[in-house]
């Protein structure tokens, strides 16, 4: 069995697709990864600030699992699909809404919704969008592109960190795209 952990931390500090690779990253409260163009308590995505500026960020810190990468066929590496933090060990996609990962000493953050991954990911590698999002047996979409989740207490958060699962009081809800 793996243990749960930070496998990679990434930020940028543009609205680019890709965030590079960093020694560690700190998360602040209610505000996100400090340099991170996606730092802030009112969304920053720029499609969704074009629509209303004034909305929560729900969007404050992306995590995707490593083992996506195993999934699919192109080569991917922590970082180029835009998350925050890579993690390994973690049923990321089955957890529910409201789940709070502590990520290391101090960080932790809620799980608030799916990314909704859009056609930005084929431009980084054409046909990985089909791979990322597919259909269950009942043809409903499957996002498989990770998590968004707000930071509840701030921390710098390294590779190798541990990370612990924390389930919110049932009934559970499922995560939705965010």
């Amino acid at each position: 069995m793996t243990t749960a952990q930070v496998i990679s931390v990434s930020r940028d500090d543009e609205h680019r697709f890709s965030k590079q690779a960093r020694e560690s990253i700190t998360l602040v409260a209610g505000l996100g990864v400090e340099g991170d163009a996606h730092f802030g308590a009112t969304v920053q995505h720029l499609s969704r600030v074009r629509r209303d500026p004034t909305q929560p960020n729900l969007r404050q810190v992306h995590l995707i699992h490593r083992e996506l990468f195993d999934e699919v066929t192109a080569e991917v590496t922590p970082g180029e699909l835009g998350e925050n933090v890579t993690t390994e060990g973690v049923d990321l996609l089955g957890l529910p809404r409201g789940t709070r990962l502590q990520l290391g000493d101090e960080a932790v953050v809620e799980l608030t919704g799916l990314r909704n991954p859009c056609v930005q990911i084929d431009r980084f590698e054409p046909g990985l969008l089909k791979e990322v999002v597919g259909t269950d047996d009942n043809g409903a979409p499957v996002r498989k592109a990770g998590v968004m989740a707000v930071v509840v207490s701030g921390g710098v958060v390294r590779p190798g960190d541990p990370i612990e699962v924390r389930l919110p009081s049932e009934p559970f809800e499922a995560l939705a795209p965010v």
